[in-house]
């Protein structure tokens, strides 16, 4: 009985969501992932492009440059992302700094796509914790949104490369971030994402070596999966279907396929938790126990809670509670 309560109202917040949604034109749009490969006019280049993408080892590093200024006024850091998009507000990158009192622990949020506000329930608890919070605004997020939009359509769609775009200028900024809390002298660095955030989470784990600890809820590792079985993305499968099969966007989207780095999140100084929802219509549990296989065959160990709730209501008590007590004890002690 109340299990079936609980997926009505998954299901009512699913569709509150697809209020705003709408179908958009299918774009390659190979130089904005790919910048000077030249002309890209077939779903085939693209794909033998972004295979190059996941085998180059440096793909999500950003280009050595000047330093960013980085401005700190009461709670509120900002700095310029090292990735520059048409849209000028994303170009500037938002944070929000829980300050614990400590320099021990710091931990990097990244929220879910189309989020409204910040998590400030979520960073008061770490916080009390000893353990300083900052949450990074996704591209076309918060403050970064393209001014007119209903929505972060920008940050996911069917748009090929701009998806590719958006997800590695958030491990960039991502990564920026967790160098600017290297020199203010944080000991000990993790990060936790949510749905879409736990993509760019992963992703910077993968890829960043001062990480020590990641917390990933609701993830799996294909984000072309989770975006054409998923019920949040219906709008942009629609978009996609009548152009490119789910193989072909397999290929495309591989470099943000947490599964092709499982061997660097499996690597010995990382420990890693997922939190994983058996009811989820948004990311299906076989998309996420796929993940986890995935990772245990590359040698990893992690820490899996499985919690019987949907997507959205992870977010209610007492499941948003266990999940946060369990990354607690990761954050504290280890996998």
């Amino acid at each position: 009985m109340f299990h079936s309560w609980l997926d009505r109202w998954d299901e009512r917040r699913a569709a509150r969501g697809d209020a705003v949604k709408t179908t958009t034109r299918f774009a390659l749009g190979a130089d904005l992932a790919f910048p000077g490969a030249g002309r890209v006019e077939s779903i085939t280049e693209f794909c033998a492009l972004a295979d190059h993408a996941v085998a180059d080892p440096g793909y999500f590093d950003e280009p050595t440059g000047a330093d960013p200024t980085f401005e700190f006024e009461d709670d509120r850091l900002r700095f310029r992302s090292g990735m520059s998009s048409e849209v000028e507000e994303n170009n500037t990158v938002w944070a929000k700094v829980t300050d614990s009192g400590s320099r021990d622990q710091a931990l990097v949020v990244f929220h879910h796509w189309n989020a409204s506000a910040r998590y400030r329930q979520i960073a008061r608890f770490f916080a009390r914790r000893g353990i300083t919070v900052v949450e990074i605004a996704l591209p076309y997020h918060f403050e970064r949104s393209r001014p007119g939009s209903l929505y972060a359509d920008h940050m996911l769609s069917a748009n090929l490369g701009r998806t590719i775009q958006s997800l590695r200028q958030a491990v960039w900024d991502g990564r920026k971030l967790i160098g600017w809390l290297q020199r203010e002298g944080y000991g000990e660095i993790s990060v936790l994402g949510m749905s879409l955030g736990s993509w760019v989470a992963g992703l910077i784990a993968a890829h960043e070596p001062a990480v020590s600890k990641a917390a990933l809820f609701l993830t799996a590792g294909s984000l072309s999966d989770m975006v054409w079985t998923g019920r949040a993305t219906q709008a942009i499968r629609e978009s996609l279907e009548p152009a490119i099969d789910q193989d072909d966007l397999r290929r495309a989207w591989g470099p943000l396929d947490l599964e092709k780095y499982a061997h660097l999140l499996a690597r010995d100084d990382l420990d890693l938790h997922l939190v994983l929802a058996r009811r989820d219509t948004v990311v299906l549990p076989d998309l996420s126990e796929r993940l986890v296989l995935t990772l245990k065959d590359a040698g990893a160990n992690p820490g899996i809670l499985e919690l019987n709730c949907g997507h959205y209501s992870l977010s209610m008590p007492p499941y948003i509670l266990w999940a946060g007590l369990s990354t607690a004890r990761l954050l504290r002690h280890g996998r």
